[in-house]
């Protein structure tokens, strides 16, 4: 259970990062690049196998690697969009909502869950109190031209956490996963350099020291937060329609702590309720 916490914990590090991002002027993507870049050396820096081209082209897991760092990059752009057209809280609701993919794939491909009336209780407060914690009053309105964005974001999510846990249950052997992660980060950052290439001729691009130093602060606990992610789909004991419920719960009710602790926030009684709901649904799914 320790790898679930040191996830959570980690997972909420970025959070508050891209807090610091938003205060100092940081430029989203060009840090992401970075944070990638970063990520990606610390897999090269931890890997027990040299990561030769040959190596990497014979690997069973190259092409979950290049989806998944493509997806992740991709996703990022597009909930920044979707915070910008159609709000955070919208957003927020349809990426963390989209633990519903990799849960049903899991339990389709991986029948062996220990599945109770209390686990399909569970899974319900799980999702009511991720809604009503990412939302104000528990409503949510939007221009609904804009409804696809929120699709692409919620299947994007899904389809990548789907990718990964698949990779790490059937491809990634003993000791292979920091190659793995490397590709992984390595793509998403060549990814993130061909939307930058093409955001340069519409826009223009401006670098900056702190988008590097950003990137770099960014990139080993976004390293850190996979590893332990990694690890606790592995060793937990649990079965991934388990874990996936718990991390994004767990990161919804600590954010929302740290929030209120740190940054003075305050909670509306809906987003009081989709806490306490979150906890419960927790609870039942450690306990009963």
């Amino acid at each position: 259970m320790i790898n679930l916490f040191i996830t959570i914990l980690l997972f909420n590090i970025l959070i508050i990062i891209f807090k610091f991002f938003n205060r100092y002027n940081v430029d989203n993507l060009q840090a992401l690049i970075v944070n990638y870049l970063t990520a990606g050396t610390l897999g090269v820096l931890n890997s027990t196998n040299a990561i030769t081209l040959d190596y990497v082209l014979n690997a069973a897991w190259l092409y979950h690697a290049m989806i998944v760092g493509s997806l992740f990059i991709i996703v990022f752009n597009l909930y920044a969009t979707g915070t910008q057209k159609v709000g955070i809280a919208i957003t927020t609701v349809a990426n963390k909502m989209s633990l519903v993919i990799p849960v049903t794939i899991a339990l389709a491909i991986y029948p062996n869950a220990n599945i109770t009336i209390w686990t399909v209780i569970a899974f319900v407060l799980a999702l009511l109190g991720i809604y009503l914690s990412s939302t104000k009053n528990g409503k949510l309105t939007f221009n609904k031209q804009y409804v696809w964005l929120i699709l692409l974001v919620f299947v994007g999510q899904g389809i990548a956490d789907s990718v990964f846990n698949y990779a790490q249950k059937n491809s990634i052997g003993n000791g292979e996963s920091p190659a793995f992660f490397s590709v992984l980060f390595m793509m998403a950052a060549m990814c993130g350099v061909i939307i930058l290439i093409g955001r340069s001729f519409k826009e223009g691009v401006r670098f900056s020291y702190k988008n590097v130093i950003g990137g770099i602060v960014l990139g080993i606990p976004n390293y850190g937060s996979l590893i332990y992610f990694f690890k606790a789909l592995d060793s937990s004991g649990l079965h991934p329609s388990v874990v996936f419920p718990i991390v994004s719960m767990g990161v919804v009710v600590l954010s929302a702590i740290i929030g209120i602790v740190f940054y003075k926030e305050n909670l509306s009684r809906s987003n009081w309720i989709g806490i306490v709901s979150s906890v419960l649904a927790i609870a039942l799914i450690t306990f009963m």
